[in-house]
């Protein structure tokens, strides 16, 4: 027979533990893990020196999913490496024993939403990528601009009149460096006591 680990967690310093670690005790465990911290971050000390402390055999008792897992794929993440390990997990609250039939059916569900969650994020990603170029965003690493380079940019703004979305596509640097690096070569051109045109402020050129 395995040890009873238990393990509560509260989101911020004005929470408090007591109503989960009292349902903790009185189901039996016999060592709890506790802290107080947001669910959002990766960060949880206690949580990962329970699930490495936890071992053949025990159980892992939780009273809420919500305070194990930060999504429904950490979950799943952490459900596997419980398994792994041969770790049962208990969730009070919801009623759940992965040692019992109908708790190893929800967590084969879980598994499931995690994959189509994956999917979702993944489809959108690469759709917005997409839609990123079709309006003309360069990808990449931008290029960064040598005093040479500079003295060009400036001539295709002043000389040659390309407007600020052709420069920023030519030079690949994002629209506020374009700006920026105009701005300092009309600073620069009045100090020196030179006129230069006005920069657009509103190119509505795409």
């Amino acid at each position: 027979m395995g040890e009873i680990i238990g393990y509560a967690r509260v989101s911020s310093i004005g929470q408090k533990l007591d109503v989960q670690l009292e349902k903790l005790e009185k189901y039996g465990c016999t060592k709890i893990y506790s802290e107080k911290r947001s669910g959002l971050k990766a960060e949880r000390p206690e949580l990962k020196a329970c699930l490495e402390y936890v071992r053949e055999g025990d159980k892992l008792v939780i009273c809420k999913l919500d305070r194990l897992a930060r999504s429904t794929i950490n979950l799943f993440q952490i459900h596997e490496m419980l398994v792994d390990k041969k770790v049962d997990l208990v969730v009070l609250d919801q009623n759940l024993d992965t040692s019992t039939p109908s708790g190893k059916l929800l967590f084969g569900m879980l598994a499931l939403i995690a994959e189509f969650e994956t999917a979702l994020r993944k489809e959108r990603q690469l759709e917005g990528i997409q839609k990123a170029k079709d309006s003309g965003k360069q990808f990449g690493p931008s290029h960064k601009l040598n005093d040479w380079d500079r003295e060009r940019l400036y001539a295709d703004k002043y000389d040659h009149g390309m407007t600020v979305s052709a420069i920023q596509k030519k030079w690949r640097i994002s629209r506020p460096q374009v700006y920026k690096e105009i701005r300092r070569h009309e600073e620069r051109m009045l100090k020196e006591g030179n006129s230069t045109p006005q920069t657009e402020t509103n190119d509505k050129s795409q």
